[in-house]
């Protein structure tokens, strides 16, 4: 199912695939070194990476989500996009600004990256993203903005983010914490944005009302780790979901990803599958039902945000 990104006329499908897990050799979702099978050079990352895209095409999905610190995402994306001949108006494609990747390709690195707002690095990594992803590139998002980071107040900034979206591109925040609520109604506030990018998940929903009035302002709503880094998912998903997916026939993580569909301010669910096999098992979330005795006994799950975010900073590294 296709749908366009809020007011703006870009074209997503209701299921996007965010790269984060499949850019670079080390992520903090649950069994990502198992995922990867030893497979971490950069050529064999490729082809893994070119093998989920295609598959995700082949599904329907039509929104890939990347960002400068995804490692050599953007890249694996753009030789992909060159491969299959595919431009804009076939896909649209979402990247984002303002961390650096540091880990020199290594999985045990002290600091994997490195956040730096300022208008210097917009500029810088704009120009790297658009090298690699051309006019491809039609979404570009603030990476992890908050209230405290003091990027929504930063007039050098944001006149640079107007200056590109008087030019045609779309511009978007992606936010993170516990304070997602509060960093969206800013962003609203300060206005300028098509799209926000947000967790919430059975787990985590702390933001949906905010998301809520993004999209009633016309606002695009991506949602991020809907699964939870790998905790709403396959062996490693809470009992009561995967007790519940398997009274509807379906996977713990089509589940989740049917919930986060299924609420009205939701414009793409991200994906952020490893392998062929999860992609596919995420993509029938679209053909899940969830009941609402179902929905109410997931609603159970949720977690204080607080104590959501520390566990989230404490997951390892593959």
């Amino acid at each position: 199912m296709l749908t366009t990104l809020g007011d703006t006329a870009l074209v997503a499908s209701r299921m996007g695939l965010g790269l984060a897990a499949l850019g670079r050799p080390g992520y903090i979702n649950l069994g990502h070194g198992s995922d990867l099978g030893g497979h971490t050079d950069e050529a064999s990352m490729e082809q893994g990476a070119h093998r989920v895209l295609d598959a995700a095409c082949a599904g329907g999905v039509r929104y890939f989500d990347a960002a400068r610190s995804y490692g050599r995402a953007e890249s694996f994306l753009g030789s992909w996009l060159e491969r299959r001949a595919l431009g804009p108006g076939q896909v649209t494609i979402g990247s984002k600004w303002g961390y650096t990747y540091t880990a020199g390709w290594r999985v045990d690195a002290p600091v994997p990256e490195v956040k730096d707002l300022s208008v210097d690095t917009l500029r810088r990594q704009l120009a790297e993203s658009r090298s690699l992803l051309g006019p491809a590139l039609r979404l570009y998002q603030i990476h992890s903005a908050t209230v405290d980071s003091g990027v929504l107040d930063d007039a050098a900034v944001l006149e640079e983010l107007a200056r590109q979206r008087e030019n045609g591109l779309a511009i978007g925040l992606t936010v993170t914490g516990p304070g997602q609520s509060r960093t969206i109604l800013r962003a609203l506030d300060v206005g300028g944005f098509d799209t926000v990018q947000a967790t919430w998940n059975l787990l985590e929903r702390s933001a949906e009302d905010a998301l809520s009035e993004a999209h009633a302002a016309g606002l695009g709503v991506i949602v991020k780790e809907p699964l939870a880094n790998g905790r709403l998912a396959g062996r490693d998903a809470i009992p009561v979901l995967r007790q519940a997916a398997l009274d509807l026939g379906t996977t713990p993580d089509a589940l989740a990803l049917a919930v986060v569909l299924a609420q009205p301010w939701v414009t793409v669910a991200l994906s952020g599958a490893a392998t062929v096999g999860q992609l596919e098992s995420n993509l029938g979330a679209l053909e899940v039902q969830p009941r609402l005795e179902t929905v109410e006994q997931l609603d159970r799950l949720r977690e204080d945000p607080v104590a959501y975010w520390q566990t989230r900073a404490a997951l390892p590294w593959n």
